[in-house]
């Protein structure tokens, strides 16, 4: 009994918690280059001067599902996709880089190349400026030309930093992009190609989601009876002993 009501405990809380991780997904099948999360759990003993027979659900290290999503036409000469593995340096909120997939970028009205939302792409120097009365484009090695309309003479103005870090040295931080584990930034990978003229959806299978949904309420209804169940034992075994 001690065990089914420890596991059934901590197992409703961890199924909650992993309800809203799917909740996340789900909001987030429209998202340009999002990576779903996934969650594992699993049982451990506690550890202690206590009995024995403790058990606790716990989660490991939430981990993101890194395959591709699927590319999306826009003709936009600033939307780029990442062909294969790969990721776009970007200067986060905090100041320190980071990565993502979402290729939506613009130009600031200061010149300055950024994604959909604001943050400074990285190039190889550091964030990448353009002038605001050229044409810019991309190409599939990350360059970043500029010409004058009507002109036909093209000038670089610097080159994406294109990374291609190990998965598993990867985390997801609260504002959705992913930082080496390490803290460190990752070194360029000039191996790294784009597509231009589309982007890379998000790579949430919506009807998967919904029916891990159902399965997750019912195991948390499952867990819940469990309690009950224990919780009824004990007082049939009180009366007995009182008896």
């Amino acid at each position: 009994m001690d065990r089914a009501l420890y596991i059934a405990m901590t197992g409703a809380k961890q199924v909650t918690l992993q309800h809203a991780s799917v909740a996340n997904n789900l909001a987030n099948v429209n998202t340009n280059g999002y990576k779903a999360q996934e969650d594992l759990f699993r049982a451990l003993p506690v550890q202690g001067d206590g009995a024995k027979t403790r058990a606790f659900v716990v989660e490991t290290t939430p981990r993101a599902n890194f395959s591709a999503g699927p590319l999306q036409q826009t003709g936009s000469a600033l939307d780029v996709a990442l062909r294969g593995d790969g990721w776009l340096a970007v200067q986060g909120a905090d100041g320190q880089e980071a990565y993502t997939r979402l290729g939506k970028l613009q130009v600031s009205p200061d010149g300055q190349l950024q994604t959909a939302n604001g943050l400074a792409v990285m190039g190889d120097g550091g964030p990448i400026a353009v002038p605001t009365d050229q044409i810019v484009s991309i190409g599939e090695d990350g360059t970043v030309s500029t010409v004058l309309p009507g002109q036909a003479a093209v000038t670089a103005a610097g080159r994406l930093k294109l990374v291609n870090p190990p998965a598993a040295d990867l985390a997801r931080g609260g504002d959705g992009l992913f930082r080496l584990r390490s803290g460190e930034p990752a070194p360029a990978d000039a191996n790294v190609r784009l597509a231009t003229g589309v982007l890379e959806g998000s790579n949430v299978n919506p009807a998967k989601s919904l029916v891990n949904m159902i399965e997750l309420s019912r195991q948390f209804d499952l867990q819940m009876r469990v309690i009950r169940t224990v919780d009824e034992n004990d007082r049939t075994s009180n009366k007995l002993l009182t008896v």
